[in-house]
């Protein structure tokens, strides 16, 4: 049973009194994301919002380690005389080496369009172009995905997404009312499209591409933003239950949110702590998975605290007006 001396004159956080603010902050985070993603879509022969990885478009990663450092120069230089060597369109990525070989300071991955294994004339190229250009270049790893496989693994990937997102729908609908769901589901999109969005600015301005691992990390923060959010409605749905005759919907939300900022916080914290550890010292090719997450987690906690439940209250306030009118 809610407690009435919960309600309070002041709080740690008055989600109610600045709500204008947070909303204005989503409204500015969100829409370079939105200004990007429209980029790709109408830039890209695949219309995609984001760049895609191999694993959705098909094609060849050759990733070579170096002992030397690699300048953007450098990289501008390789691609030009990969081109001239035949090698069409090479994407370069220049990273550093986190591994335990301390001979391998940089790894070169080069991804170009796909190659079977009669192809080996365009790996000899492609090593001769680094050999005159890095020092002494080794080919640690190569992995290839076939279009049509690209192209069903992408199809495979986007029914999860929809999938995931009916299910969470049919969940919300039956376990809330209707306001609550349309409001969690808002939250749920605000979190998926800054990440999308953040990815498709990587994409533009570094060349960072998405793969199944993506996914994944989408699919985890749909997950983890629609349960913080529910957390947080849950207590509002209960002090409304008992308090709402003698205070009005803003001061309940507000005291809701009070009680539950600690327990988010915490969780928040502590699984940032682990992400952050993995970014900076596990593999680079989780990075790009780690980040998503890490955006993700960081989305997921402020839409539930500042975006879900000033929404709510707005909502309520509307509510309110029409029937006083």
């Amino acid at each position: 049973m809610a407690n009435p001396n919960l309600i309070k004159s002041s709080y740690l956080i008055d989600v109610v009194k600045h709500r204008w603010h947070y909303l204005l902050i989503s409204i500015v985070i969100l829409i370079p994301c939105i200004v990007a993603m429209f980029y790709l879509m109408f830039t890209q022969p695949n219309h995609a919002p984001v760049k895609l990885g191999i694993d959705f478009t098909g094609g060849t990663i050759l990733q070579y380690g170096v002992n030397n450092s690699i300048t953007p120069d450098q990289i501008s230089k390789i691609r030009s005389e990969l081109e001239q060597n035949g090698v069409s369109n090479p994407i370069i990525q220049n990273m550093s080496n986190t591994g335990t070989d301390k001979q391998i300071k940089n790894i070169i991955s080069i991804k170009t369009r796909f190659m079977g294994e009669k192809n080996n004339d365009r790996i000899d190229k492609i090593t001769m172009v680094l050999s005159q250009n890095t020092d002494a270049p080794q080919l640690i790893s190569t992995t290839s995905v076939g279009p049509t496989l690209g192209k069903e693994l992408l199809k495979n990937s986007l029914a999860a997404l929809l999938l995931a997102f009916l299910g969470i729908v049919i969940y919300i609908s039956f376990r809330f009312q209707a306001d609550y769901a349309i409001i969690a589901l808002a939250a749920l999109f605000h979190d998926a499209l800054f990440v999308v969005g953040v990815f498709s600015i990587l994409g533009i301005l570094y060349n960072v591409q998405v793969d199944s691992l993506f996914i994944t990390a989408i699919l985890t923060v749909v997950g983890f933003s629609v349960h913080d959010t529910i957390v947080v409605f849950d207590r509002i749905r209960e002090n409304n239950r008992f308090l709402a005759k003698k205070y009005t919907s803003g001061e309940i939300i507000n005291a809701s949110v009070n009680q539950t900022l600690a327990r988010s916080v915490n969780t928040s914290l502590t699984t940032l702590l682990t992400l952050i550890a993995l970014y900076f010292f596990g593999g680079e090719t989780t990075k790009d998975f780690v980040l998503a997450m890490i955006l993700g987690i960081i989305a997921g906690t402020y839409s539930s605290i500042f975006f879900a439940s000033v929404l709510l209250a707005w909502d309520k306030e509307i509510k309110a007006k029409k029937a006083n009118a």
